[in-house]
């Protein structure tokens, strides 16, 4: 508790920090004719921001695990949005004053050295108005941007759909639908409504399995029980099935007493039984159809990152299966697939991941695709392909942290499997 309190400190005091250096970046833009009206309305945004942090900082310091309102959520994206549209705005008058400060120097000098006599050019010079209105007109776009995302984007859900052929796949799966939904951070929304408009666009792919890649709470098992009603009308021809992301294994219990461990999980698993996900913990599932069958695999979380949990086990998992039969493997974390399933011994042919976001902002557009998660996962979004074995990386269903999306929309994955 402290650690968070000193954090959100340590946060508030870089806020105010931009937030003067900012006004008085901006005030040369609006002044002197709209000075006034300028004034009132960044202080009157400023104070907004003000008090929002401080309800913030009230509800997550009194009961961190909270069920977010669409009002709490407003107000921490508007923080967020504030906070990011001042950076964004103070790095450009960083580099101003920057510029003004070496010229200043290198008047000073001349002056020193007698190779000027204009007293003026010892001065620092004042900061270009053309300059610091480019600068206002460019953070424009991430307070919009961030604006959109946290009242319409983090609800903007979309589909992406893939077409993967294979030789080794059964003439009875030809045509197979399979539909992925991952990170779904329950945790996080504000609205059932909201979401029901994402859990229709998935019944209207009409899948024949439909495949949960992890992370279904931020961190507490009871955060999923406002929507268990509303994601077990998820329909599937063949079943659902669901594997652990590393913020299903954060939650409270005394990690020094193994019966209370067991109790919490017990407890947990129940939930994912009720909105009728099988899941799947180091396990398989044989799915026939016409006397022809491919194998669902599931393994627990696996990332390469120190921090996150290797509870993942490949051979465990595989037990009972030849190599010859075609194998969809659920992985939460898409480094798995670079550092365990590309060097196992038994081929999987279709691996399902999540956990990246997109980091909730980015583009993507035929033919190019960018987020700053590319700086911290190799394998990050989208489709890949290792030989004969591809990787699919689900942008994810719910958002967290942040609470919007830009760019980077809630994902709904549909693949098709066709014999090739």
């Amino acid at each position: 508790m402290k650690s968070r309190i000193g954090f959100l400190i340590f946060l508030f005091v870089i806020f105010i920090a931009l937030d003067i250096y900012s006004y008085f970046g901006m005030k040369l833009v609006f002044a002197p004719k709209f000075t006034k009206l300028f004034n009132v309305f960044y202080i009157a945004t400023s104070l907004l921001t003000y008090f929002s942090m401080f309800r913030i900082m009230q509800v997550y310091t009194s009961n961190p695990s909270i069920v977010k309102s669409e009002t709490l959520n407003l107000m921490l994206g508007f923080v967020f949005t504030m906070f990011v549209t001042k950076l964004f705005f103070s790095v450009f008058l960083i580099l101003q004053d920057g510029g003004r400060l070496l010229a200043g120097g290198y008047n000073y000098i001349k002056s020193l050295i007698g190779a000027t006599t204009d007293a003026s050019e010892t001065f620092i010079p004042e900061r270009r108005k053309f300059l610091t209105t480019a600068g206002t007109v460019l953070a424009g776009i991430p307070f919009f941007s961030m604006l959109y995302g946290i009242t319409k984007g983090k609800y903007q859900y979309t589909v992406q759909k893939t077409v993967l052929s294979f030789k080794n796949l059964p003439k009875a799966f030809d045509g197979f639908k399979i539909v992925q939904i991952s990170d779904i951070h329950s945790g996080s929304f504000d609205s059932i409504e909201k979401v029901r408009t994402g859990i229709d666009k998935i019944n209207e792919l009409e899948a024949d399995i439909v495949c949960f890649t992890g992370d279904l709470v931020n961190a507490e098992k009871e955060e999923i029980d406002p929507y268990i009603t509303t994601f077990s009308e998820i329909k599937a021809k063949y079943g659902k099935f669901a594997t652990l992301g590393n913020h299903d294994y954060y939650g409270s219990y005394d990690r020094n007493d193994v019966s209370a461990e067991r109790k919490y999980f017990e407890d947990f698993f129940e939930k994912f039984k009720k909105m009728g996900l099988d899941l799947l913990n180091n396990e398989n599932r044989k799915l026939t159809i016409d006397d022809e069958s491919i194998h669902i695999v599931g393994v627990e979380n696996w990332g390469a990152g120190h921090w996150f949990p290797k509870k993942g086990d490949l051979t465990q998992a595989t037990n009972g299966i030849s190599d010859d039969n075609f194998k969809l493997l659920m992985s939460h974390d898409p480094t798995h697939w670079d550092e365990k399933v590309l060097n196992f011994p038994m081929k999987m042919d279709l691996t399902l991941s999540g956990h990246t976001h997109g980091f909730q902002f980015g583009f993507q557009m035929p033919g190019f695709k960018w987020s700053p998660a590319k700086y911290r996962y190799p394998k990050w979004l989208g489709l890949y392909q290792e030989k004969d074995q591809y990787l699919y990386v689900n942008r994810g269903f719910g958002f967290l942290g942040f609470p919007g999306r830009v760019g980077m929309w809630p994902e709904i994955t549909l693949i098709e499997l066709r014999v090739g």
